[in-house]
């Protein structure tokens, strides 16, 4: 039984990869949010919060008119990497960042000695297996390539989605858990599949370069913040079940600095966010690629 594993890893990330090939640059969005309240009063405060382009910038810009009625201002800053957000927390020039899973905060807390904390859960982005140069996961050709992201959290999730779509099966005892605490996996070196009947080669790579790499693939496993700016969905074969358990464990997270989730213009950005008007909003937007967190 063959099982070949390729992998492309960046070494800065141990849970979230990085975009644009691992760049680590950022680039300041114009705030999308008004200067002054609804009341025409000049805004009391303004937030700074660092994001993903999509779809968070996306859902806090149209938070944005919502928080300027209670007078505070949001300054978004837009980051095309996973590791400047959290630094730039930590090191205060930023006052919170939503683009994260807690999975991923833990560990880079862990590897970098920060002390960030989750201010709440917004949303989730259910991870998708996508068609590229093979289109049916019930014939997959013998020896198809499938591309999934390196890391341990949202590869092992790609590889138990995999696995819920008859693709291949993993030992017993590898489930959601042991992906969640096994942040130093090394997909060249893993060996979990019992089964894998088409002899499928798993493609572990940078989670940023999987849509580009879908005409390489036959099938490829991505992240719904790398396929909503891809314009892919009309390759969607199949995604993880919006109310399993990954769906809680995944959850994106407002992140601040420890102490800092008790400020009042924190806990209403958060209260905003989890708005029924947001919620349905963020529904309507992503048509299901993007749900909002109970």
């Amino acid at each position: 039984m063959k099982k070949v594993f390729a992998i492309a890893l960046s070494a800065a990330l141990a849970l979230g990869l990085a975009a644009c090939g691992g760049a680590s640059s950022s680039s300041a969005a114009p705030s999308s949010a008004p200067a002054a309240s609804a009341s025409g009063s000049e805004a009391a405060v303004t937030l700074t919060v660092g994001a993903s382009p999509a779809p968070h910038a996306e859902i806090l810009e149209q938070a944005a008119t919502l928080l300027a009625e209670q007078g505070i201002a949001l300054d978004i800053v837009e980051f095309d990497d996973y590791v400047m957000p959290n630094t730039a927390l930590a090191e205060g020039s930023l006052d919170a960042n939503y683009f994260q899973h807690q999975p991923y905060l833990t560990n880079f807390n862990a590897e970098q000695g920060t002390d960030l904390v989750s201010a709440g859960s917004i949303h989730y982005e259910p991870l998708g297996v996508y068609a590229g140069k093979s289109s049916d996961l019930a014939n997959v050709p013998d020896g198809a390539q499938i591309g999934i992201p390196a890391d341990a959290t949202n590869g092992g999730r790609a590889l138990l989605l995999l696995q819920d779509n008859g693709v291949l099966t993993l030992k017993d005892g590898i489930d959601l858990d042991y992906f969640r605490n096994a942040g130093d996996i090394l997909f060249s070196e893993y060996d979990g599949i019992a089964e894998n009947p088409h002899n499928v080669e798993i493609v572990a790579m940078e989670a940023a370069n999987l849509p580009a790499s879908l005409p390489d693939l036959d099938f490829a496993v991505i992240n719904g913040n790398y396929a909503i700016p891809a314009g892919i969905a009309d390759k969607l074969l199949a995604s993880e079940d919006a109310s399993g358990e990954a769906a809680q464990v995944f959850a994106n997270i407002v992140a601040v600095r420890a102490g800092d989730e008790e400020r009042a213009e924190i806990q209403a950005l958060v209260n905003v966010l989890k708005s029924d008007e947001m919620k349905d909003w963020i529904t309507e937007k992503y048509e299901g690629s993007v749900l909002p967190v109970a």
